[in-house]
């Protein structure tokens, strides 16, 4: 069984290399929007003895749009993530 990589057809290639440079600002920006995200859930935490349940779901769903980012820079999917597609539901594996 031999492995041979897929090609992208090469008028493809400059147009998602264009969209690769911009999910990777998109993945800079979210990492740090889940850092202080991070910092305020915990904040919250320690004064109501509770996480708080929105953040909790949002922050599951910007995990997985960091997945879905690092995905297509990867090259492990041709689907470009948000804004191109729908925002991923918290609840999606």
């Amino acid at each position: 069984m031999t492995n041979t990589p897929t090609t992208i057809p090469k008028r493809n290639i400059w147009l998602r290399a264009l969209l690769m440079l911009l999910m990777g600002i998109g993945f800079q920006l979210a990492a740090t929007l889940l850092g202080i995200l991070a910092v305020v859930q915990f904040v919250l935490a320690l004064i109501t003895d509770a996480p708080n349940a929105r953040l909790c779901s949002f922050g599951h769903s910007l995990g997985q749009y960091l997945r879905q980012i690092a995905d297509f820079v990867s090259f492990a999917t041709e689907e470009v993530p948000f804004p191109f597609n729908d925002w991923p539901a918290a609840n999606s594996s």
